[in-house]
């Protein structure tokens, strides 16, 4: 079924049950299979009281993830590693996930935690015990283009994960597994509930990877101070509300403005220099809307000729777009589209597939409408309406 047949691999196990069914999978298509729990943050040391929902739990979320995945490894009759990157994951993601943040931009933190832990330093991890393979629960999968090994997305397309992929390297498709790629999430319920694990209902996470579910606002607060400033209406100019840092807003947002009275508002921009946050109305969501955008950062993972007639997702759970890549004399990339996408944001990533192949993913670096800079656009029409 597979096409990287090691006998020996090693399972992150993280205590949901994706990962439990896919440590499953394999031992029952014969794969020696030890697992591993990845311990990433130091609640103790990095929580602060005000972030965590869950304080007066005895019992951390972490560690009660990892004593799922005790209960999981037991019942499965498997081994269980517990391994720690507390240092990796705040030196390689967690402190790139700030310095985003402090430019205004909004990165994807599992993203960053693909490529510089579950796939990187887990994997150094596993070999230096041996193993040449790894298996996560991630719902991908992994086939050949002309002997390559490629990413793929799932063939459960409502669950599909090779978005939050596109970052990992090249080199370590040869050695890893998705026992996940061909099967649905509903079957992956029905098998935990056969199987009688315990965590056969657990919901799925949707917190920031490996930090968990907190108040996100509140949890960021402890690392970047929250600092109040202007909400600026883009058509009069005029301040219509305060923000409480504008990090903390992303364009399209429309939930958590606190404008009172009027509205209703969406982000359209900011500045994070002058520390001001841009709104506007329903008769200005034009502005949401760009026809291209320059890609920065590539990171390849098959190989295409440019220019390129293909699709991009510019954020989970979006709908493929249409678009023409085109390569830049700088080596950045430009994807157009002029039929209009909505809120393409600038921090965050495109992934570009064709059709089921993952091409490359990188980060947005500038959105255009018409060939002008669509934040630029924004900053002089509020200035030039303040003026007035």
């Amino acid at each position: 079924m597979y096409m990287h047949m090691a006998k020996k691999i090693l399972v992150g196990l993280s205590g949901g049950v994706d990962s439990a069914v896919a440590a499953y999978l394999l031992k029952e298509q014969g794969y020696d299979v030890t697992c591993a729990f990845m311990r990433n943050w130091d609640s103790a040391a990095n929580d602060d009281v005000s972030g965590n929902p869950t304080i007066n739990d005895p019992v951390c979320p972490q560690e009660a993830d990892y004593h799922d995945a005790q209960s999981v490894a037991e019942k499965l009759g498997l081994p269980l590693l517990r391994i720690d990157f507390i240092r990796e994951y705040w030196d390689d993601v967690f402190k790139t996930f700030l310095s985003e943040y402090r430019k205004g931009r909004t990165p994807n933190p599992d993203i960053l935690c693909n490529r510089y832990i579950k796939f990187d330093s887990f994997m150094k991890f596993a070999a230096s015990k041996g193993f040449d393979t790894v298996a996560t629960g991630h719902y991908a999968r992994t086939g050949t283009e002309n002997g390559v090994t490629v990413l793929q997305k799932a063939d459960d397309r409502n669950k599909d994960q090779s978005y939050f992929l596109a970052e990992i390297r090249r080199e370590v498709l040869d050695h890893v597994v998705f026992p996940l790629g061909h099967t649905e999430k509903p079957e992956v319920r029905r098998i935990a509930a056969e199987l009688d694990l315990s965590i056969a209902q657990k919901k799925d996470s949707t917190g920031i990877c490996f930090i968990g579910e907190r108040k996100f606002r509140q949890f960021l607060s402890n690392y970047l101070p929250m600092k109040d400033g202007p909400i600026i209406d883009i058509e009069t100019g005029k301040t219509v509300g305060t923000h409480h840092g504008v990090f903390y807003y992303t364009i399209g947002q429309r939930k958590g403005l606190d404008i009172g009275g009027i509205g209703p508002f969406f982000v359209a921009g900011k500045d994070v220099v002058k520390n001001e946050l841009y709104v506007a109305g329903k008769n200005h969501e034009d502005l949401l809307y760009s026809d291209s955008c320059t890609i920065t950062d590539v990171n390849w993972l098959a190989d295409r000729k440019l220019p390129l007639n293909g699709c991009a997702k510019f954020r989970y759970r979006q709908a493929d777009n249409d678009i023409t890549l085109r390569v830049n004399e700088d080596g950045s990339l430009t994807a157009e589209y002029p039929q209009l996408i909505r809120s393409v944001t600038p921090g965050q990533e495109a992934v570009i597939y064709d059709s089921d192949t993952l091409i490359c993913g990188g980060k947005i670096e500038t959105v255009y409408r018409g060939g002008n800079n669509l934040e630029s656009m924004i900053r002089e029409k509020v200035h030039a309406e303040a003026a007035v």
